[in-house]
């Protein structure tokens, strides 16, 4: 009973500042080319940052800017594709992807989400209705400069990336990476009404990192309300209508973040295209059970990584990003250990990796912030997204 009254008071409280009034903390609402959005929005960044230290203010600035890749051809690219990072993250989330998708071809940008790249405490008043309008202006923005728009995204960056696709027939095909059409947790509908009295599931402390160089660790209750409005109106509008041109969907089986059945079930029976794939991270025998037409497995239990399980943020990185990858600068050892397991992590020594919350009694466990399979994953992209009859929607 104490751990369900635990969820519904921080899902209440994660819903509620949806109703108060909210600053604009875009730095241009109309820019007329995304050199100049992105221009504002580094300005934006330099001004209201608080920065971390550990990597320089210019690295910071950096990875938490909108950025472009173009392929390196003389000619103009024919395609592109928008990438939207997930609540609390920055778009170098796209850091490994986006080099990869400009290799195959794309024109490559992404954007960075109001409330986003700062300090946590500018997503007290952010709405989801800001990071909608983003989304479609720098949507627009591409579709005037390539002939064939994609799009991209990561947890609720893939809420926003479905929901412009269906309000337009023309996207050619969505990349979803772990994406959050329905939570894990079955109160996040409650949080709305919450928000207004607990702005904070966990208050501000100094003691307590609220972010590193490249997301925020604590999250305002509003952030958590607005990404609920971005789940249900991704599923009000997938109920609708379907999303019928090429989908790759990702998604970790032991993700502890969102609802996999859920995704499971949604990706047969709304991305019906036939080029379409859904690549599963897990058990052979959970993958099997679903019977889901265009499923690719790979099994997410590699004791000779050390890797106990994938997590959700870790389909996005190759293991040689120097932040985030087998060697990178950053560990995550906040992962719902135990303290001691949790020290040893801090301290350096060896550990295991997985999703949030796995404990095993003899293994600290960090977060898995790379995927093993990053090369396969990219093929897979490219396969469906090169193959011309995925060009045509099927009616």
């Amino acid at each position: 009973m104490m751990r369900v009254l635990s969820s519904v008071i921080c899902l209440l409280a994660l819903f509620g500042l949806s109703a108060c009034h909210s600053l604009d903390t875009t730095p241009a609402n109309s820019p007329t080319s995304f050199k100049q959005y992105r221009y504002a929005t580094q300005q934006h960044i330099v001004q209201q940052r608080q920065f971390d230290g550990r990597f320089g203010e210019r690295f910071e600035t950096e990875a938490n800017s909108p950025q472009e890749w173009r392929p390196a051809t003389a000619s103009q690219p024919s395609r592109g594709i928008l990438l939207v990072h997930g609540l609390g993250d920055s778009p170098f989330s796209f850091h490994d992807i986006g080099q990869r998708l400009t290799a195959q071809g794309f024109l490559v940008r992404t954007v960075l989400l109001p409330g986003h790249g700062t300090k946590v405490e500018d997503l007290l008043t952010v709405r989801f209705a800001d990071w909608r309008q983003v989304v479609k202006q720098q949507t627009e923005q591409l579709q005037r400069e390539v002939k064939e728009v994609y799009l991209g995204g990561f947890s609720t960056g893939a809420n926003l990336v479905v929901l412009e696709a269906l309000q337009r027939d023309d996207t050619a095909g969505l990349l979803l990476l772990s994406p959050a059409f329905k939570s894990g947790n079955a109160y996040d509908w409650l949080t709305p009404w919450v928000a207004p009295f607990k702005p904070w599931l966990r208050e501000p402390s100094p003691d307590r990192p609220q972010r590193n160089p490249v997301r925020y660790f604590n999250t305002p209750t509003n952030g958590f309300a607005q990404y609920y409005h971005s789940s249900r109106a991704v599923r009000h509008a997938l109920s609708a209508q379907a999303y019928r041109r090429p989908v790759v969907m990702v998604v970790a089986e032991h993700d502890s973040v969102v609802d996999v059945e859920f995704l499971a079930q949604y990706f047969s029976q709304y991305f019906p295209h036939s080029c379409s794939r859904l690549l599963w991270y897990g058990k052979a025998e959970t993958a099997s059970k679903w019977q889901a037409p265009h499923l690719y497995f790979q099994p997410d239990h590699l004791p000779e990584q050390r890797i106990s399980q994938f997590s959700h943020m870790s389909v996005m990185f190759s293991p040689q990003n120097w932040v985030y990858g087998r060697q990178g600068k950053v560990r995550l050892c906040h992962n719902g250990q135990t303290p001691s397991q949790q020290q040893q992590c801090e301290q350096g020594t060896e550990v295991w990796y997985s999703d949030w919350g796995y404990r095993e009694a003899d293994k600290a466990h960090a977060r898995l912030t790379f995927n093993p399979y990053f090369d396969w994953q990219m093929q897979q992209v490219a396969q469906v997204f090169n193959n011309t009859t995925c060009s045509i929607p099927e009616k």
